[in-house]
């Protein structure tokens, strides 16, 4: 009879699979701009972003923050104290993030203002005029988030979120202050963009990334 091997409590633990977005960048665009296709390229290096998608620039050290509002619609019964059955009631995603440049991307987000066309901010340096509208105007936005990391080897990973269908949810205050930068922080919820049939697209790619990949298997015979 042969002896089990023993289990080993370390097997699969791969510290240089643990992640953090040292750098990263929000992409805002109308509704009206095309959808992000791929972030990357063929050989997993950073592709060019569509004109139409303007960076936000600096934000707080706070970060990004992504939150997954999730309920559940339980059924209960008197013969069991756990539920009997549980289903997805809702599950909300949405994006808060502070910037803290004041450019054409922060105003317009914080704003309800079009980022190009009719209404759209001139460039930073030029004189800047709008109204508070009587009937206050939420258009949809395209938001893309990029998170930047490095391999042991000083590779890039990128980890990227894309909100084809976002709107803005809750803005707080905007502050006038000595003591710190004006920021206008805000919230964006994701949702279902019917063309891509969803509300959130993810990639986790990069020279880096593939790296880890296993190396391919040597030819039969």
């Amino acid at each position: 009879m042969s002896t089990p091997t023993p289990v080993s409590l370390e097997a699969g633990l791969h510290n240089e699979y643990i992640r953090k977005q040292l750098m990263q960048a929000v992409y805002a665009a109308d509704y009206t701009a095309p959808v992000i296709e791929s972030p990357v390229g063929a050989d997993g290096s950073l592709a060019a972003i569509p004109a139409e998608y303007v960076p936000v620039g600096y934000t707080t050290d706070d970060g990004l923050t992504f939150t997954g509002d999730l309920s559940m619609a339980d059924v209960t019964s008197s013969q069991s104290v756990e539920p009997t059955r549980s289903d997805v009631e809702s599950d909300v995603l949405s994006a808060q993030f502070a910037p803290q440049e004041t450019n054409q991307a922060t105003v317009a987000l914080f704003e309800g203002l079009p980022l190009s066309g009719t209404g759209a901010l001139p460039a930073v340096g030029s004189a800047w005029q709008w109204d508070r509208a009587a009937t206050p105007q939420n258009p949809y936005r395209r938001l893309l988030f990029i998170g930047l990391d490095y391999s042991d080897t000083g590779d890039e990973i990128y980890v990227v979120k894309f909100f084809p269908r976002a709107r803005l949810t809750s803005r707080d205050d905007e502050q006038w202050a000595r003591s710190t930068e004006t920021q206008r922080p805000v919230t964006f919820n994701a949702f279902r963009d019917s063309a891509l049939n969803t509300s959130c697209r993810n990639w986790v790619d990069g020279p880096g990334w593939r790296a880890f990949a296993p190396p391919a298997p040597p030819p039969a015979g």
